[in-house]
């Protein structure tokens, strides 16, 4: 039987039974613990891969045959040994506010404290709620969720994709839209991942993958690698298939403000280099 890894939360085995469904076949499922799992520290002092590194290390080993990820979670860099076998549909890419009252972005008030560890979703909230205040917030979503319901942060912001694949119900004006909070490169997407010299498995896996979710996410992501390729980077990035062409937002959050960029094009690797490009430039402008 085929060994799938995953990290042990309520969202990591939803996603690890989403791509055992797809493939139809039973599969024994082997939790991972991760150094993200394992620690309370702030994700920022982590560092990349966090979420990642030993379950990769377990398939290296032989000890899954398979590893489910959450896209965003991957770093972008090359994974020696390794292969992304499949990227499958898209969720939601959007990000939700969760308030202790559900009433949304307007039910909050200047000094409101929201948790987010993500630097990405505090450039974008500040942005959005003049005078907001952010603060670092860990744990699985419900954790999160019971941290704003017992009134230790008056929201939290958590991906939409996340919620659905547990079967959290929400609100649309509890929703933040990609022009105001643009998502993480990858966001809503999961990656099959297998060594790269097992040719059977990945041939099992391939036909999960959807191209236009692999083109537009590549995009986005060589947009981060391109600027740094760091969690730290307070970059969203939204890219789609439109008509045969990819569509790419990113914005980036500098000093200065919010740096916009939108191009189009066929070619994900070179669309996302040109739009980090004139981010880079327009920051520097």
């Amino acid at each position: 039987m085929t060994v799938l890894g995953t990290r042990g939360s309520a969202l990591a085995l939803a996603q690890a039974r989403i791509v055992e469904r797809a493939l139809g076949v039973p599969m024994e499922m082997r939790i991972v613990r991760t150094t993200g799992d394992a620690s309370d520290r702030p994700i920022t002092e982590l560092g990349d891969g966090a979420f990642v590194t030993a379950i990769e290390d377990a398939l290296r080993r032989g000890e899954i045959d398979v590893a489910v990820h959450s896209l965003k979670d991957l770093p972008t860099g090359e994974r020696p040994g390794l292969a992304i076998a499949a990227i499958l549909a898209r969720e939601d890419v959007r990000d939700v506010l969760i308030t202790h009252d559900r009433g949304g972005v307007s039910s909050l008030r200047p000094g409101a404290a929201v948790g987010t560890s993500s630097p990405r979703r505090d450039a974008f909230l500040r942005a959005l709620v003049p005078g907001l205040t952010t603060r670092p917030i860990r744990g699985n979503v419900d954790t999160r969720l019971r941290k704003v319901r017992d009134g230790e942060y008056d929201g939290a912001v958590l991906a939409l994709a996340g919620l659905r694949r547990l079967g959290i119900d929400v609100q649309e004006h509890e929703i933040l839209e990609p022009a105001a909070c643009p998502p993480a490169p990858g966001q809503g997407a999961l990656a099959v991942q297998c060594r790269a010299d097992d040719a059977p498995t990945i041939g099992r896996v391939a036909p999960l993958d959807d191209p236009p979710t692999r083109a537009a996410v590549t995009a986005e992501r060589v947009v981060l690698e391109e600027l740094g390729a760091s969690c730290e980077i307070p970059l969203g990035a939204w890219a789609r298939v439109e008509r045969g062409e990819i569509v790419l937002d990113a914005v980036l959050a500098t000093e200065s403000g919010l740096v916009r960029a939108r191009e189009r094009g066929t070619h994900p690797e070179e669309l996302g280099r040109r739009v980090a490009a004139l981010l880079g430039a327009r920051a520097h402008a």
